[in-house]
């Protein structure tokens, strides 16, 4: 199942600043979607508005799964989000967290806690309370839990943050084997992040004048 996503003339401003404006867009069930801007213009606000988190100073976001109406507070069970800013719980080893993220979002195809430990390689890391990752080490599980989650619609920001030329090789994979039927919005600045996507929106277009 994935999700479709209709923005309405979706405006975003912080005080005074207007970041986003006028945005009108239709995400279609399936597609694939690159978000692209500079540095601080506006990409993780608006997977921020994607996600529900926050709420647009103008126009309207509407969401559904197979033509049925996703209300504003059952999006969360829809959505799968990965970002290097959204903090893992670190007094959590490895098992704990994975059985904790399965208690309000399960995995899918078919997938158990021990197979995302093989996925990530971790098998040495089980035990190990996730503040003694690496950097890299933790947005691999950021990914892992997102991509392997029962979600509709799939946002990933800056998805290779952290990770060396082997982790990025690993995203991809990633994409390719467990991505295929959502919805997805890659917000990245790096063309191999969002090799897969087949549409594109830049930010800067929709500043206002």
């Amino acid at each position: 199942m994935s999700m479709r996503v209709e923005l309405e003339e979706v405006g975003k401003r912080f005080q005074w600043k207007w970041i986003l404006r006028d945005l009108n867009l239709t995400i279609r069930p399936r597609s694939r979607w690159a978000v692209t801007g500079p540095n601080g213009s506006g990409k993780s606000t608006l997977l921020k508005m994607l996600c529900g988190h926050l709420s647009p100073s103008r126009g309207r976001l509407s969401f559904h799964c197979q033509e049925e109406a996703v209300e504003a507070l059952e999006l969360y069970r829809e959505v799968a989000f990965a970002a290097p800013y959204i903090e893992l719980i670190e007094e959590f080893t490895l098992l704990e967290a994975l059985q904790f993220h399965q208690k309000f979002k399960p995995l899918a195809h078919g997938l158990t806690a021990r197979d995302i430990v093989d996925l990530l390689g971790f098998e040495k890391s089980v035990r190990q309370e996730i503040r003694y990752f690496s950097s890299g080490m933790k947005q691999r599980l950021k990914l892992a839990l997102a991509f392997c989650s029962r979600a509709s619609l799939l946002l990933l920001d800056e998805p290779t943050t952290n990770l060396d030329a082997q982790g990025s090789q690993w995203y991809l994979q990633l994409a390719e084997r467990f991505a295929r039927d959502q919805t997805i919005v890659v917000a990245s600045n790096m063309p191999s992040d969002f090799a897969f996507c087949d549409h594109q929106l830049n930010v800067l277009d929709y500043k206002p004048s």
